[in-house]
């Protein structure tokens, strides 16, 4: 390559050295720096270690629920999208970095030609050729004003901003799994309990029947009885159908079939979680990734009104190259062939009917839609982690009030029937006592499952999820490429 091209290449770069991006400022947070305090709320303290540093295997503590997790950071579609637009926007970002660089190609080039006599100002048939090698810079813009370098921020931006769009999709999928198998435990708890419930309603059933073929029950305690008995059948088929549809959920986000050699499940009532602490709401501005997500489109946008300022000012394109001509083939390399062009292009906007005053504007709105979302972005981590911490205190007293319902609904079902055994009372108080025994359990199970859910809930909303291993580094999407400035 010639010494004149190096050196248009070199005062190239260093002219593209100007920006129009508008200095960015991060938005005042819209939400105050204490959640909300009150009887109805668990006390939001100070975290040794944030919920998003805390490894799901960590506050996962069933077995089986660490397995389903792993097979579906491996298997389900919707992270596979999101891991693939990662790749899409860094190759994005690839190539509209390239262009702050010349492209630099080399072409080489031959003719030859015959023209007959009828068409040759000689009279005579002749035969032409020429031939070239070249080595030049293709229609390079001079960034002057900074407009390829702000698309350029603009695309690294636009890919920080997909990086925790992934982090995001792995944390819902990892409180989904968490669900979606909390919900199937729960399922298949109920289900227990509904047979072991019809079990008693039969026997029941047929002590009475027994009793009334002897003339000692009525007609009357005989339909109760059977009621019961039917009752139970429905519940049966309804929780053997949401058993299998739950195990049709679960096998959707796991991406494949539930693994063969499942570990054992611990029951629902076992210490199924570790709770974590909330932290401050300073804390979600820098562990949730939907929120960092938020910014980085905010400065995206930022830097669009960059490209957007400087299409006002005059554009200035490069085409130059470097080589040999001949006309023949042979002494195309020889001395005194050597051939240039320098071929500079200038574009001043003159008249374009509002266009560039349009685009710039609709820059400085999308600016202030994203700002907008950012701050909605916070508001909605700052009402989860709130919801997720008035669960948490709430939850617990309902659960302890439960089970004792429960209990004293087991000694009042163990009096009636001995009572009602020993002809003391009719049938109808022990009959209301078995429902009232077994709905009473029904509503123990769900509400065990609303709290479970409530506190996977409060951990997806703190950022938990990203990390496998409690001490694990957080992957940052500034750490990939280095930002452009």
């Amino acid at each position: 390559m010639s010494k004149s091209l190096i050196s248009i290449a070199v005062t190239a770069v260093i002219l593209s050295g100007c920006s129009l991006i508008p200095d960015y400022k991060t938005p005042q947070s819209p939400v105050v720096n204490q959640y909300p305090q009150g009887p109805a709320y668990a006390p939001a303290q100070a975290a040794n270690v944030a919920a998003a540093e805390q490894g799901w295997r960590q506050f996962f503590r069933d077995p089986a629920l660490q397995q389903l997790i792993q097979v579906a950071l491996t298997n389900n579609r919707d992270l596979k999208v999101a891991a693939l637009n990662v790749e899409a926007f860094q190759a994005q970002y690839r190539i509209q970095r390239a262009d702050l660089f010349p492209a630099i190609g080399g072409t080489v080039t031959g003719t030859r030609q015959r023209t007959p006599a009828d068409l040759s100002i000689s009279q005579q048939t002749t035969t032409s050729g020429s031939y070239s090698a070249q080595v030049g810079i293709s229609s390079y813009e001079l960034d002057l004003f900074g407009r390829v370098r702000s698309l350029t921020e603009q695309a690294l931006q636009s890919y920080f901003s997909t990086e925790e769009a992934r982090r995001s999709t792995q944390i819902s999928l990892v409180a989904s799994v968490a669900t979606a198998y909390m919900t199937w435990e729960a399922d298949r708890e109920l289900l227990k309990l509904t047979q072991d419930t019809l079990k008693t309603y039969e026997e029941s059933l047929r002590l009475t029947s027994r009793s009334s073929e002897v003339g000692v029950s009525s007609a009357l305690d005989l339909a109760q009885a059977r009621t019961s008995v039917e009752s139970a059948r429905a519940a049966l088929a309804r929780y053997q159908r949401q058993v299998a549809q739950d195990e049709n959920s679960l096998v959707l986000l796991l991406g494949t079939g539930l693994p063969a050699n499942l570990a054992p499940n611990q029951p629902l009532d076992g210490d199924m979680l570790t709770e974590v602490p909330a932290g401050l709401p300073s804390d979600l501005l820098t562990r949730r990734p939907d929120i960092l997500q938020a910014e980085y489109t905010l400065k995206a946008s930022n830097a669009n009104i960059g490209a957007a300022r400087a299409a006002f000012f005059p554009s200035i394109t490069l085409t130059a190259g470097a080589g040999s001509s001949s006309a023949e083939l042979g002494n195309l390399f020889k001395g005194g062939q050597g051939s240039w062009s320098f071929t500079p292009t200038i574009n001043v906007p003159i008249f374009y009917f509002g266009q560039l005053e349009a685009n710039l504007d609709y820059a400085k709105l999308q600016k202030d839609i994203n700002v907008a979302n950012y701050e909605k972005a916070i508001q909605t981590a700052f009402q989860e982690v709130s919801d997720g911490l008035t669960a948490r205190k709430t939850y617990n007293d309902q659960l302890q009030a439960q089970r004792d319902f429960v209990q004293a609904n087991q000694d009042y079902y163990r009096l009636a029937e001995r009572r009602y055994r020993i002809g003391v009372d009719s049938n109808l108080t022990f009959l209301d006592a078995q429902r009232s025994l077994f709905s009473a359990q029904q509503t123990l199970i769900t509400d065990r499952l609303s709290q479970l859910s409530a506190e996977i809930t409060l951990y997806k909303a703190l950022g938990g999820g990203w990390v496998e291993q409690t001490g694990q580094p957080i992957q940052a999407a500034d750490a990939q490429p280095t930002k452009t400035r």
